[in-house]
Parts: structure tokens; C-alpha cells; sequence
């Protein structure tokens, strides 16, 4: 076996893994691989090679002009989807940290999540799945992004612990713990910046929220985040789960915003505009397929053109939709008028 003053920076930190992490956790030299080998990194691990990979993405930079709840905030503090993507993986990581768990695979999970997600949020979500035959989901198409979009249609390449977690973040269990983790911490992150910006909006007021709720959880976001983090902890990797108080006090809290937020009328006021932009976009591609970008058209070669179009416009920004709408269904006005003749 050689000498530690010998070992890589990748090694010494595998070498470190084996002997702090949890017995739960995955190990970066226990990963099953990526779908194409690569050689190793002599300063990363495999977790920490798809953590940067993710961050430097196209789709990863593009979150920034993305809907989270509010379409076209105002504010300059309203979230968006990365700023949510962000207090997802710190969330998630303080969670990973304290029960011993793999750090960077969590990280990795958690900045890729949302990579799928359509402009104007859960809006483009619905009408797309709506209008697609094969339906669409957010999560599914994050894990088309990073496989066969990125980098020109090669891929990022990443780990199969790192799909399956970004795969399985909504409503399926992860292989991993750590993936476990990320599906805990989307939820406390959505929910409480969700309540920090309908309170900033007006939509509701601390008072509003339920007792049963405040009562367990706190009153402030930190409180909350807090509490519920810690029943997590509690609790331990094995099983991750709240305590019987706090998923009643969560549930209230869920219910609540539902009830008050996501499904308000004065919130969801400008999703029919958006949904029927993203329909008009969708119509006009699928019957005119020769129309899409070049690498959108290639998608088409290579699945079908329900497929390179839903492609097409999950990967847009709120702003890149608007204005692509506005070019191909909006007159425009002629910047001078030659002078009639006399």
C-alpha cells in the first residue's frame, strides 16, 4: 500500500472517506461509473468532477432567468431558480454533513435537480406535459439535459449515483442516501423562501400562517429550516424521516401555502399568458420542425420532433420565451415608410 505523502489529492481524499463517512453513505470509489469510462482525476473525485461539471454548464447558468413562483418579480430578492437550486445544496449539504454522509455527491445532486425545469416554472411544466404526448416531467428532462444536450450533445458525462439522484428528487427514493437527502431539502428550501417572497409580495403575512405550524416549527424561515433539519438529523441516515410533530407541523405548513400561495389566483395571474405562449411555440415548431436551432434539430434525427421540441423550449429562459414569441407572433413595425409617389 503506498505511502500517504505519496497518494493524489483524489486519493487522500478517498482514502479520508473511508474513514470518516457513515456507513450509509457512497463512497466516491464505490461509484458504478459513468455511462462513457473516463481516466481519473489525480486532484477530484468522481462526485467532485460532476459537482464543477454541473456548475459550468449552459443550463446551470441559465436558472438565474428562470421563474421559481413569481413570474417577472419586480423586487430584486424575489426568488428564481437558482437562487433556489443554491439553498437547496446548502441545505442539503448541512443535512449530508451532519449525518456523515457523502458532501460532495450531494452537492452534485442538488445543483443539478432543476437543470430540466421550464421557463415560468411549474407552468411550462404543465402545459408542456399537457401538450406532449409523451407527457413531460421536470426531473426526467434534467437528466436529459446533463446526458445527451450539454456540451453540444455529448453529455456531461456524469456518474450514475448523480442521475439517480437528480432522476429520483421528486417522488421516487434514491439509490443513495445522499440522493434521500436532496428530495428533504427541495422541499424545506421551497417552502420557506416560497413563504419569504409571498410575504414580501403582499400574497400573505407572517400572521397567516398556520399555528400548528409556527408553533412547532417557528416563526421565522431559520426557525424553520432549522427545526425541520434537525428532526431530520435526529432521526439518523438509516431512516430518514421527521418525528411524527414535525411532518404534522410540515404537512400544515404545505397545505397552507398550497392552499394560499401556489394555487392564488392574484399569484398564478400571468400563467395563462406564459402557457399560452409555450403552446403557441409548441404548435408552431412541431408543424414546423425544420424551424429549430441546429442542435435542436439533430435531437429530431435522433428521437422524434415532439421529443427536440420539448427539448427546445424546457432549455429557454423566461425572457428568451417572451422574446422568441413576440419575433415569430408579433407584427413588426417598419422603421421608416418609403415616400409616396406623387
Amino acid at each position: 500500500m503506498p505511502e500517504i505523502e505519496d497518494l493524489c489529492p483524489r486519493e487522500y481524499t478517498e482514502l479520508a472517506e473511508k474513514s470518516v463517512l457513515s456507513p450509509y453513505a457512497c463512497l466516491s470509489v464505490n461509484s458504478k461509473g459513468r455511462l462513457r469510462p473516463e481516466e481519473k482525476c489525480s486532484l477530484r473525485t468522481d462526485f467532485q468532477r460532476d459537482r464543477d461539471r454541473i456548475i459550468h454548464c449552459n443550463a446551470f447558468a441559465r436558472l438565474k432567468q428562470k421563474t421559481q413562483v413569481f413570474l417577472n418579480p419586480t423586487g430584486d430578492h424575489y426568488r428564481t431558480r437558482l437562487t433556489h437550486t443554491l439553498e437547496v445544496s446548502q441545505i442539503a449539504r448541512t443535512i449530508s454533513r451532519a449525518l456523515r454522509l457523502n458532501e460532495d455527491l450531494t452537492e452534485a445532486i442538488a445543483l443539478g435537480h432543476d437543470l430540466g425545469h421550464t421557463p415560468f416554472g411549474h407552468a411550462g411544466e404543465a402545459i408542456l406535459d399537457q401538450l406532449s404526448p409523451k407527457g413531460f416531467k421536470h426531473y426526467v428532462q434534467s437528466v436529459r439535459v446533463v446526458d445527451l444536450i450539454e456540451k453540444d450533445g455529448r453529455g456531461l458525462n456524469l456518474t450514475a449515483e448523480v442521475r439517480d439522484g437528480i432522476l429520483k428528487h421528486t417522488d421516487q427514493i434514491a439509490d443513495t442516501k445522499e440522493g434521500y437527502v436532496v428530495r428533504f431539502a427541495d422541499v424545506i428550501a421551497y417552502i420557506n423562501h416560497d413563504i419569504e417572497d409571498a410575504i414580501r409580495a403582499g400574497v400573505i403575512s407572517k400572521e397567516d400562517l398556520p399555528k400548528e405550524a409556527t408553533d412547532v416549527l417557528g416563526l421565522t424561515k431559520s426557525q424553520r429550516i432549522t427545526s425541520l433539519v434537525n428532526s431530520l438529523i435526529k432521526n439518523g441516515a438509516a431512516e430518514l424521516h421527521y418525528s411524527p410533530e414535525i411532518e404534522r407541523a410540515k404537512n400544515a405548513l404545505s397545505e397552507f401555502m398550497f392552499a394560499n400561495v401556489y394555487r392564488n389566483p392574484v399569484c398564478k395571474s400571468e400563467e395563462s399568458k406564459a402557457k399560452l405562449m409555450i403552446e403557441k411555440l409548441y404548435g408552431y415548431f412541431t408543424e414546423s420542425p425544420e424551424k429549430l436551432p441546429p442542435d435542436y434539430l439533430r435531437l429530431a434525427d435522433l428521437f422524434d420532433t415532439d421529443t427536440a421540441v420539448c427539448d427546445y423550449i424546457a432549455g429557454m429562459t423566461d425572457g428568451y420565451c417572451i422574446n422568441l414569441f413576440l419575433d415569430i407572433f408579433v407584427p413588426k413595425g417598419w422603421g421608416s415608410y418609403p415616400a409616396a409617389s406623387q
